[in-house]
Parts: structure tokens; C-alpha cells; sequence
């Protein structure tokens, strides 16, 4: 199981533990992006605290290496980095919060994570 998580909000006015928890996770810039293989039970409640921050879900194997064709780099040693920086979403976020029209795009989105991914590529 490999769970992807995406940050959608920036830093700004975030509290101290937020942003501590983000840069446990890896993940300290807008649409960074994160792929945890068999997370620990640790890393799951880090992303449920900062389930208002962030998008994740479940990606299969196929978008995974996608990801990593699309965006993936090599750090000095030549191993791959643990994050992906991605573009904002192509026709744009309908809404970041959980109400309203559409359920915007923070939380768990399960397997739709994958469009979004694609769209950010």
C-alpha cells in the first residue's frame, strides 16, 4: 500500500505543530509531494493531523512510476530524493475546503488522488 500525500497550503499562518508535523513528513513547500510505502502506525497519525493541510490517498504502482519518470531526481549520492515538487493542479483547485459545491481537495480521496497526480504532472 502506497499512500501519496500532497501539501495544498502554504506556511503562512500555520500553527508551530502543523508545521513541525510537515517537515517530519517531508513535506515543506506548496504541492510537494510524498510518497509513504507501508507507512508506520506514527506516520498515519501524522497525516491525520494534517488532514486540512494536505491531499492524500492511495496510488497504485503504474501512477507511482509515473511520478517518478515525471518527477522524479537523484541527489548527490545518486539515490532518489523522498519528495516530488509538482505544478498546481491544470484547470485549477475548485475549492480547498471540505464544503460547499465540490468537496474541494483536502482530506482522503482515496483512489481519485491518481487525477489529481496526473493533472500535477
Amino acid at each position: 500500500m502506497k499512500i501519496a500525500i500532497i501539501r495544498i497550503k502554504g506556511q503562512v499562518g500555520l500553527r508551530k505543530d502543523i508545521v513541525e508535523t510537515l517537515h517530519r513528513l517531508r513535506i515543506r513547500r506548496k504541492y510537494a509531494c510524498v510518497v509513504l510505502d507501508k507507512p508506520s502506525k506514527e506516520q498515519l497519525g501524522m497525516i491525520k493531523k494534517v488532514k486540512d493541510f494536505v491531499a492524500y490517498g492511495e496510488i497504485s504502482e503504474d501512477v507511482y512510476k509515473k511520478l517518478v519518470g515525471a518527477r522524479g531526481q537523484k541527489d548527490a549520492k545518486g539515490k532518489l530524493k523522498p519528495f516530488f515538487r509538482l505544478h498546481p493542479p491544470r484547470k485549477g483547485i475548485e475549492s480547498k475546503k471540505h464544503f460547499g459545491v465540490g468537496k474541494g481537495v483536502l482530506g482522503n480521496h482515496k483512489d481519485q488522488i491518481s487525477k489529481l497526480i496526473g493533472r500535477m504532472l
